[in-house]
């Protein structure tokens, strides 16, 4: 029996066990009525596999949960959305081949006798998306939007249940923009006053201290502390998250970039948006051997773009791309990775994991040509080949043929990161490569990254955190609108420059 009027739900040495691992450790959680209550932790801590438990997604190993001063136990999704329980995951659970409102009343739907009250769910979600600023054509396929689209697709599921009481946000902002971001935290303290309480889990630190009550902390399935937000700093957070206090460096280079060779010239690349306009407008960049090259931008510059035309995804472009050298012949993906361009995907679970294999496949699955005997696959070379990768990547697996979705989400990033590899590349591509990856596991995909380069791989990373690109790369390019708007190197490598060029082609056109 457990009953606290300022606890809405009670969790009691929870105990979760999968194969070859103990995911949870006698972990006991209090979640207060009406508090934005932050769970954090390194990849693998835990903290989904706690919120799937309470979600009834998955059930305890051993534990107890209460509400109301009574205990309950959630065999599925159903019963603990009957408790007023709502999710929203860290990869998105919509269904792309279905429209908007179709995605956001799955499974609430209203009913016109024994029809489908279409009318009513297109009303709905109109209702719904403008209070969260994204009034999106409730008709539009959800394949056909943008990421951050998507997220705020998946959030109003949720805030459409009348009788929502805690509502479980797992990394809600990883695919937002920051003016999304103020959106979301808006709706949050609305959602607050109306009495309903928050779990959010994020890895950004600056985040948590804005919008969060009350944090915990767990380390590797156990619980390590909790205490209110008022009351704790950063470096409070951080020390109990990893034992130590973790700070971004700028990292040494020991090259001479100055006299290293151009190993890749992107001359007046443009890609032409459909319905008018231009998702990337007369881009001029250049790459050299070693180097680890930034491109920073708001979302929608036109990032990722330049990415899917380097690695053939967009035929349609224009412009000139020179390779060690040579004029480019751009057909597909499979010639790019020949041609030794490999890409880690933004969105990894649609791009760059495929579900139903196991994290042995999953790691060598672009470089299968490698470890052919004849007309056979040599499996002895492909599983040494994996290996070395995940020794190098300080992958945290138990058994590598176990599925991939066994993994962390930082764990499973970096087997994305070893699929490329292990094409073995010329030019590397890193598209948000510590998105959904805690503290200490982006420091070490950053000293991966200075240690490829300083072995003469060529690497341009994509990222929208300022402190991450200001400290892992020689020199930036800023997009904005397609457009670009600027490159810093040295010096000139500061917040604020970044901030003023990411603004630059927005608006009049004009440098800020």
């Amino acid at each position: 029996m457990f009953d606290d009027p300022n606890v809405v739900l009670h969790c009691e040495k929870i105990d979760k066990i999968y194969p070859g691992t103990k995911a949870l450790d006698q972990v006991s959680f209090d979640l207060l009525k009406g508090k934005v209550n932050v769970l954090i932790g390194e990849n693998g801590a835990g903290k989904s596999t706690l919120m799937k438990m309470i979600a009834g997604i998955e059930q305890p190993s051993a534990g107890k949960m209460y509400m109301d001063g009574q205990e309950v136990f959630f065999k599925d999704t159903n019963a603990a959305r009957a408790r007023g329980i709502g999710i929203i995951h860290q990869e998105l659970s919509l269904f792309p081949n279905m429209t908007v409102y179709e995605n956001i009343f799955i499974g609430h739907e209203f009913k016109k006798g024994l029809f489908l009250d279409d009318k009513k769910h297109v009303e709905g979600a109109n209702r719904i998306l403008k209070r969260l600023e994204h009034e999106i054509p409730p008709e539009t396929m959800v394949g056909d939007l943008r990421v951050g689209q998507q997220q705020m697709v998946e959030i109003a599921r949720n805030l459409i249940q009348d009788d929502l009481r805690v509502l479980i946000m797992d990394e809600p902002t990883s695919s937002l923009s920051a003016a999304e971001v103020k959106v979301l935290f808006k709706i949050m303290r609305e959602l607050l006053e109306t009495g309903i309480s928050i779990v959010y889990i994020s890895h950004r630190l600056e985040e948590i201290m804005e919008i969060g009550d009350h944090v915990t902390i767990l380390r590797d399935g156990k619980y390590v502390a909790d205490a209110d937000i008022k009351d704790i700093e950063l470096s409070w957070i951080v020390e109990n998250m990893v034992g130590k206090n973790t700070q971004y460096h700028r990292f040494e280079r020991g090259i001479d970039l100055d006299h290293a060779e151009k190993v890749l010239e992107i001359r007046n690349l443009s890609l032409p948006k459909s319905g008018g306009g231009w998702l990337l407008d007369n881009v001029n960049m250049y790459l050299k051997k070693g180097e680890v090259l930034g491109i920073y931008g708001l979302l929608g510059a036109g990032r990722s773009e330049l990415f899917e035309c380097l690695m053939g995804m967009h035929p349609e472009h224009t412009g000139e791309v020179v390779y060690c050298g040579k004029t480019m012949k751009i057909k597909n993906i499979s010639s790019q990775i020949k041609n030794g361009l490999a890409l880690v995907p933004e969105d990894r679970q649609r791009q760059g994991l495929i579900q139903t294999l196991d994290i042995c496949k999953n790691t060598s699955i672009a470089s299968m040509g490698n470890y052919k005997l004849g007309p056979f696959l040599n499996n002895r070379a492909e599983e040494k080949a994996v290996d070395g990768e995940i020794s190098e990547l300080h992958i945290k697996v138990a058994d590598k043929k176990l599925p991939i979705l066994s993994l962390s989400g930082g764990n499973q990033q970096k087997v994305v990161i070893g699929k490329g590899l292990l094409t073995h590349p010329t030019v590397f591509l890193m598209d948000e490569p510590s998105r959904g990856i805690d503290i200490g596991a982006k420091t070490e995909v950053f000293e991966i990254i200075h240690e490829l380069s300083e072995q003469g791989l060529s690497i341009i990373v994509i990222s929208s955190e300022l402190k991450e690109i200001m400290a892992i790369a020689d020199r930036i390019y800023v997009l904005s609108n397609g457009k670009c708007t600027g490159e810093l190197v040295g010096d000139e490598i500061n917040e604020d420059n970044l901030v003023r060029r990411s603004y630059a082609g927005l608006g009049t056109g004009k440098s800020a």
